[in-house]
C-alpha cells in the first residue's frame, strides 16, 4: 500500500513539474516573438510655418476738430459735459474703422481753461479743455497739431499739448512753425489686419508717415516740403497740409502748386483743412488730393459751409510682398507709437524696401450743427458735387 502512494505522488509530481516547464517555455516563446516586433517609431509632427500675405487698414480721416467757445459753453449745459460733443460719433460705425485721424485746432492746455468764449472770441485765441481728451481718444487715434491755433497758449502750451496727447495714448504729428523740419512728418503706428496664408486674419499694426505742413502765414519752403522724400523711401506718406484763403469753394494757384509739390516730393496723397469749407478735390499724377475737408466739430454755426465737411474713409492694402519682408514691417509697425520714435531709421538699418499699397477711397458727408458731428446723408450729393467726386473717383479707377 505505501509503495503505491509513493507511485502515485511520484506521478503528481512529475504532472506538475511538467506543467510548469510547459508554462515558463510558453512565457519565453512568447517574450522571444514579441522582441522581434519592431517597435514603430512615433511619428515627428510637421511644424506648419503661417506666412502673412497682405496687411490693410481703414482709415478715416476727418477735418478740423475743436471743442473750445461755443461747443463747449453748450456742452457745459449738458448732463455730461465731455461726452457732449462727441455724442453722435457713434452713428459713423466707428467699428468699421480701423483708425481715425484729424487735425486738432486748439492747444488743449489747464491754464487755458479759465478763457471765456468772448476772450477767444476776440482775440481768436483758442483753448480747448483737456479734460475732454479721454472721451475723444476713444474715437480718435492720431492728429496733426500743424495749424494757426497750437501755439494760442505759447510755446509751453504747445508741448504741455503734445503731453496730454501722449498721456491720453493719442499719436500726433506736426508743428505750427513750419521751419521746425524735425517735427513735420511722423512715423505712426496704425491699427490693422493682417492676413495669412491659412485663410486666417489678425490684428496687426501698420506704419505710415503723416506730414502737417501749416501754410497759413507763409508757404512751408522747399526743405520742408523736401522732408517727405525722406519718409517716402520706405513708407507710404500721407501729408495734411493746413492752409488757404478761408470760406472759399477752391484754392488759389499758390495752393494748388504747394500741394502738387508735397505729391512730386513723393506723398501718395495730399488731405487738407483750413479754409472752414469743403472744397475741390482732383488727380495729380495719378494721386488723390483734397484741397479741404471743411470743419468736421467745429463752433462755427452761421450756414451749412460751416456746419458740413467730407471725412474721406480710405482703405490701404498692400500689395503683393515676400511674406518674410512684409513680417518684418508688420514687426517693425509695433514700435512705431511714440514721437520721435526711430522708425525711420530702424527701416533703413534692416534694408526695407518701401511697402506698396493700393487705395480705395469712399467720402462720407457730415454736419456739425447742434455741435455735434453726425452722418449727414441729405448732404451726401451737395458735398460730392463740391468735391467733384465722380470726376476724381473716374480718374483714379483710370476710366
Amino acid at each position: 500500500m505505501l509503495k503505491l502512494r509513493r507511485k502515485r505522488n511520484l506521478k503528481q509530481i512529475a504532472w506538475i513539474c511538467f506543467a510548469l516547464l510547459a508554462t515558463l517555455a510558453a512565457i519565453w516563446l512568447y517574450l522571444a516573438m514579441s522582441s522581434e516586433v519592431k517597435t514603430p517609431k512615433a511619428e515627428v509632427s510637421k511644424v506648419i510655418s503661417i506666412k502673412p500675405v497682405s496687411v490693410e487698414s481703414r482709415v478715416l480721416f476727418t477735418g478740423n476738430s475743436f471743442w473750445g467757445r461755443y461747443t463747449n459753453d453748450a456742452a457745459k449745459k449738458s448732463d455730461e459735459p465731455y461726452k457732449f460733443p462727441f455724442a453722435r460719433l457713434n452713428e459713423f460705425q466707428r467699428d468699421k474703422y480701423d483708425a481715425w485721424v484729424t487735425g486738432l485746432e486748439c492747444p488743449t492746455t489747464q491754464k487755458g481753461i479759465s478763457m471765456t468764449s468772448a476772450d477767444m472770441e476776440a482775440e481768436l485765441s483758442f483753448n480747448c479743455d483737456p479734460n475732454y481728451l479721454p472721451e475723444f481718444a476713444k474715437w480718435f487715434d492720431v492728429v496733426s497739431l500743424a495749424n494757426n491755433h497750437t501755439d494760442n497758449r505759447g510755446v509751453d502750451g504747445f508741448t504741455e499739448t503734445q503731453d496730454s496727447l501722449a498721456k491720453n495714448k493719442i499719436q500726433y504729428f506736426g508743428h505750427y512753425d513750419p521751419d521746425e523740419l524735425n517735427d513735420i512728418c511722423e512715423v505712426v503706428s496704425l491699427p490693422a489686419r493682417v492676413k495669412y496664408d491659412n485663410n486666417t486674419t489678425k490684428e496687426g499694426k501698420i506704419a505710415v508717415a503723416l506730414c502737417g505742413y501749416h501754410g497759413v502765414f507763409k508757404i512751408p519752403s522747399e526743405a520742408a516740403i523736401s522732408k517727405i522724400s525722406e519718409y517716402a523711401k520706405y513708407f507710404p506718406v500721407i501729408a495734411m497740409p493746413h492752409a488757404g484763403a478761408e470760406y472759399k469753394p477752391g484754392p488759389d494757384q499758390i495752393k494748388t502748386d504747394m500741394y502738387r509739390g508735397m505729391i512730386d516730393a513723393g506723398a501718395d496723397m495730399v488731405i487738407g483743412d483750413h479754409p472752414h469749407w469743403t472744397q475741390n478735390t482732383e488727380v495729380y499724377k495719378g494721386k488723390l488730393i483734397a484741397y479741404s475737408m471743411g470743419n468736421f466739430m467745429f463752433d462755427q454755426q452761421f450756414n451749412t459751409e460751416v456746419t458740413r465737411s467730407a471725412a474721406f474713409s480710405v482703405d490701404m492694402t498692400s500689395r503683393s510682398l515676400k511674406s518674410d519682408a512684409l513680417e518684418k514691417w508688420t514687426k517693425l509697425a509695433e514700435g512705431c507709437e511714440s514721437y520721435h520714435d526711430t522708425c525711420l531709421a530702424k527701416a533703413g538699418e534692416l534694408g526695407l524696401g518701401k511697402v506698396q499699397f493700393d487705395y480705395k477711397f469712399d467720402v462720407v458727408a457730415t454736419n456739425n450743427k447742434g455741435y455735434q458731428t453726425h452722418p449727414a446723408p441729405e448732404l451726401q450729393a451737395a458735398t460730392e458735387q463740391r468735391l467733384d467726386w465722380q470726376k476724381t473717383i473716374q480718374t483714379l479707377a483710370g476710366e
